[in-house]
């Protein structure tokens, strides 16, 4: 069975990241958090950006509604 075949787990990594105890981390290790965090919303967005783009080329080509 492949990967992508599975199941999502439950629970997701940014409601695990919310829960999680910040105060044992430095100055430094927080700003180096926050760019990463940083990091990954640019690239959720741009996901989510191309995935829009391509549902809409797609409604375009065979008539789906649009949205």
């Amino acid at each position: 069975m492949d990967d992508g075949d599975l199941p999502r787990p439950k629970g997701d990594a940014a409601s695990k990241l919310a829960a999680e105890d910040l105060a044992p981390y430095s100055r430094h290790e927080l700003d180096e958090r926050v760019a990463l965090l940083k990091a990954e919303i640019t690239r959720v967005e741009t996901h989510r950006d191309k995935a829009s783009a391509h549902r809409a080329a797609a409604d375009a080509l065979f008539g789906g509604k649009p949205t």
